[in-house]
């Protein structure tokens, strides 16, 4: 039996555990002779198409999803002409909903799974020639010799703890920027809008189990870990414990945690205070800052809480947190968008990540879209296109503000500015739209350098009093100090003045120093010292004069 796993990514930087994780359960089974095509969706299909066709497998599968459905198809329905005796079985997020009409349409796809496959899969492979047995399959779903529709629920892992784990396959990625570990299934949270959303019960591996399975993913020198728990402290004591676990590998390897700001104990907070800088990354789940939202979608916990615990998260020095808003929720209109936007930078959230809501398939969200006043694009990725709160147009513009976000608060180089003159100036974030807009640069990829000239600019015919500050960015990012943001800036001959108040950094003789002036008459600016022995494009040294 020859397996051919089509590993569909959308870009060489992802991996899914999904091949792994099935194979680890399977390995040991002599009878499978397994083969893996890994690409992307910007590849060529053809190319694709003809590295399947050479290894003329009997068995194809893959894991759709939002991302790869469309390039997926396009590949297999290829293949299946090429090979019309292959079995072809595909999971993934993309079929935990009614799979009726997907099989229907897509009669060249054999089966498809509804849910977790690593004990249900072996068991297909059994019978995978007689589709008379496959209605006994958990979360199988397919077409009979009558052409009758067949569903089989959903299956759910009995014996998660039990489980090989994925990094025990030949096929686990070791090459990428990060790995992905799987803490626990299920979610006790009851979002309307995810995949995960009343996913019952939720199942965790054993603290000794991750500890075992940290020491074989240190070993191979990955230093960077995306731990998969939909709500790492749904259970403060176990996060607790994990933390412990996790400072067992610093400062080797940094952890990136999906975290509830609402529900954080003080024995958490306190933890988390006295962590070692760069342990750990939090991307904070908050989705909107108004209560009727939040309650419309069916996320558990206070608003009060949620804005409280990320007040805290977000003033912790020793980690980042980043913070999510989405767009296209019932009841979220644009207007509370950008009001929800200058509140998080009024937090100093590190990253502010705007997303435009998709109802995915299986969640209650889309089920119930007509009786929500969603409308939303029927093929992948699902984005909603309008609500009875927010237009098409508006969509637009918040797809823009995340752009904009992207492109200026998300990137270190110009946050501090772009946080001041959000926070300071209330219509900064419409100016500053409207004005990437017109000049058609909001959706135009920009270089660092072409954002800040373009931010600077900007406050130079908007807001003047900010021009210093953008220049002080400007120098501070390490840009050409030839270029217009610089324009003030002395570089000739500089010697420093008699007195000054450091900011940072230590005066030496060597250094080479420029001088950006605040008052020209009484002469006082800013100083800035550059090495000039180590070629370093940053400076060093910053004082302002007394």
């Amino acid at each position: 039996m020859k397996i051919l796993w089509l590993d569909l990514n959308s870009s060489y930087a992802h991996s899914s555990l999904a091949l792994p994780a099935l194979h680890a359960q399977l390995a040991n089974n002599n009878a499978i002779e397994w083969s893996v095509v890994s690409t992307t969706i910007n590849e060529q299909i053809g190319t694709t198409v003809n590295e399947i066709y050479n290894s003329q497998p009997d068995i194809i599968a893959a894991t759709a999803w939002l991302f790869n459905h469309e390039q997926l198809m396009h590949i297999l329905s290829r293949v299946k002409a090429l090979l019309p005796s292959c079995c072809i079985i595909l999971g993934g997020p993309e079929f935990l909903g009614d799979n009726k009409t997907f099989l229907y349409t897509n009669t060249f796809v054999s089966c498809v799974f509804r849910g977790e496959g690593e004990e249900a899969f072996p068991l297909w492979l059994a019978c995978w020639q007689q589709p008379d047995k496959w209605h006994a399959i958990p979360g199988l779903c397919y077409l009979d010799v009558q052409n009758n529709y067949i569903d089989n629920g959903i299956a759910r892992v009995l014996n998660y703890a039990g489980l090989i784990p994925p990094e025990e396959s030949r096929f686990f990625n070791w090459s990428k920027p990060f790995v992905q570990l799987e803490t626990t299934r299920g979610c006790f949270n009851t979002c309307a809008f995810c995949v995960s959303g009343g996913e019952k019960p939720v199942r965790s591996l054993s603290i000794e189990t991750i500890r075992k399975r940290l020491q074989v993913i240190h070993q191979h020198g990955i230093k960077n870990i995306r731990v998969l728990d939909r709500t790492f402290n749904y259970n403060s004591h176990r996060a607790k414990e994990l933390i412990n676990l996790f400072l067992e590998y610093y400062p080797d390897i940094r952890f990136h945690l999906e975290i509830h700001p609402a529900l954080l104990s003080d024995d958490l907070k306190n933890d988390l205070k006295s962590l070692p800088k760069g342990l750990l990354h939090l991307e904070a789940g908050i989705q909107s800052l108004h209560e009727p939202v939040l309650q419309k979608s069916r996320r558990m916990g206070k608003l009060s809480d949620a804005l409280e615990g990320l007040k805290f998260l977000c003033s912790l020095p020793n980690m980042e947190t980043h913070a999510d808003l989405i767009a296209g929720l019932p009841l979220y209109h644009l207007s509370e968008i950008f009001e929800d936007v200058r509140t998080l930078a009024q937090y100093k959230a590190g990253e502010i990540q705007l997303e435009s809501l998709k109802l995915l398939p299986g969640t209650e969200m889309r089920r119930r879209a007509v009786e929500l006043g969603i409308a939303y694009s029927p093929l992948p990725p699902y984005e909603v296109l309008q609500t009875n709160e927010i237009s098409t147009s508006e969509l637009q513009t918040a797809r823009q503000l995340s752009r904009l976000l992207d492109e200026f608060y998300n990137t270190p180089a110009w946050q501090s500015i772009t946080r001041r003159l959000i926070i300071e100036q209330q219509n900064f974030l419409h100016r500053f739209l409207d004005y990437l807009i017109r000049f058609n640069l909001i959706d135009q990829p920009m270089s660092l350098e072409k954002r800040g000239l373009v931010l600077y600019q900007f406050c130079k015919e908007a807001y003047p009093d900010y021009q210093i500050a953008m220049s002080i960015a400007w120098i501070e990012a390490g840009m050409s100090l030839k270029k217009l943001p610089a324009e003030n800036v002395k570089t000739k001959h500089q010697t420093a003045p008699s007195e000054w108040n450091i900011i940072y950094g230590e005066y030496r003789d060597d250094l080479r120093l420029c001088f950006l002036p605040t008052d020209e008459i009484i002469g006082q600016g800013y100083w800035f010292g550059f090495e000039t022995e180590v070629q370093k494009i940053h400076p060093v040294f910053k004082a302002i004069s007394k």
